[in-house]
């Protein structure tokens, strides 16, 4: 079972604990992941995909192209990676003219698409194909009595016809059922099914917009639940949720829920060092860290 690892910009960037976090715990539970060497930014919506649309599906069909070179389909995080990468590849699918021109384009670097290379999400893969039972086999230090606030990357969810990998897009539970796996307790909220926001904070008009949609999501997390900590499957989730917490608390009113990335608590879970795996926040993980094990 192996896949092209595509790590997108900001997790090697910004974040790479939750790189290290992938690599250790993926061939963990037997999926090997080969590096893609010479991809690039996906890209994601708000730049080549909102202004040359040609140039866009270039880019997705030369990240697609290096995995067929391998026979592998494309293991993503990111959720607008995993979006922009799966719309790409729908369109070339149903336009044979634009996917010529694309050709065209590779040629001139060596390359060519087929469309043999799919992307999946890695809570696609964790769910659907490594499954929850070996999930449960490989926890050495389970989540016992702690309580985890689910946030759905939206780009993986809609639209469910491109990217949709769950039976049910406008009630998902994969990532739910594999943090149950770990032995936390997953408590619902009001606005449990509201996207994060963080899209219109890092590429939209307005970063106030993006972090007032976030601090209702945070104001309900507060009012109805007691939860311990958030898990997120998508890189922009894992930032936006974790650095607007410090940007949008004043004297009334202060954001301390740690965010983690999924894989960072399997990790973590499965005894791999919290320096390598989760070392890097806004918010302090240090108590749920300490609680683990």
């Amino acid at each position: 079972m192996a896949y092209g690892f595509f790590l997108g910009c900001n997790m090697p960037a910004i974040r790479p604990d939750v790189e290290r976090a992938i690599r250790v715990t993926m061939p963990a539970l037997g999926v090997e992941l080969r590096d893609l060497d010479g991809y690039v930014c996906c890209p994601a919506f708000g730049t080549f995909p909102s202004l040359d649309e040609e140039a866009y599906l270039a880019v997705s069909a030369w990240n697609l192209s290096i995995g067929e070179a391998k026979g592998l389909d494309l293991l993503v995080e990111c959720g607008s990676c995993y979006s922009s990468l799966c719309t790409g590849k729908r369109t070339l699918e149903k336009h044979a003219a634009q996917r010529e021109r694309v050709n065209a384009l590779l040629a001139k670097a060596g390359k060519s698409y087929q469309g043999k290379s799919s992307p999946r999400h890695v809570t696609d893969v964790l769910h659907n194909v490594v499954g929850l039972e070996q999930i449960r086999k490989s926890v050495r230090k389970p989540l016992s009595g702690m309580r985890a606030i689910i946030q759905y990357p939206c780009h993986t969810l809609f639209p469910s016809k491109v990217v949709g990998f769950e039976d049910n897009a406008a009630r998902p539970h994969a990532l739910a059922e594999l943090v149950e796996a770990l032995g936390a307790e997953v408590v619902h909220y009001s606005l449990e099914y509201q996207c994060c926001g963080g899209a219109g904070g890092f590429h939209g008009a307005s970063k106030a917009e993006a972090n007032q949609f976030a601090k209702q999501k945070l104001d309900a997390i507060k009012a109805e639940t007691r939860a311990d900590f958030i898990v997120v499957s998508c890189i922009t989730c894992l930032m936006h949720l974790d650095n607007v917490q410090k940007e949008i608390s004043d004297e009334q009113t202060t954001y301390e829920l740690p965010v983690f990335d999924y894989n960072q608590l399997l990790a973590l879970t499965m005894g791999f060092p919290a320096s390598e795996v989760a070392s890097i926040s806004t918010v302090s993980r240090e108590p749920v860290i300490a609680r683990i094990g």
